[in-house]
């Protein structure tokens, strides 16, 4: 939300995104920016297959760590 996002960072949704069935928390990765805080996120289950991708705002998104800072 307040870092710079980049392509291919693994982020969280901050919202519920009824009309794609998507709730708060669910993870995607980044895998193209449209412009200034605009990016297509992916969205794939256990097996790789995607389910979902679509275009989503910065404000939309949180980025995840998996080391420390």
């Amino acid at each position: 939300m307040n870092q710079e996002i980049q392509i291919l960072d693994v982020v969280a949704l901050t919202e519920d995104i009824p009309d794609r069935n998507l709730v708060r928390g669910q993870v995607g990765t980044v895998v193209e920016a449209h412009g200034p805080g605009a990016f297509e996120v992916e969205f794939t289950d256990n097996e790789g297959k995607t389910y979902a991708m679509l275009p989503l705002k910065s404000s939309q998104l949180l980025v995840l760590h998996y080391q420390p800072a």
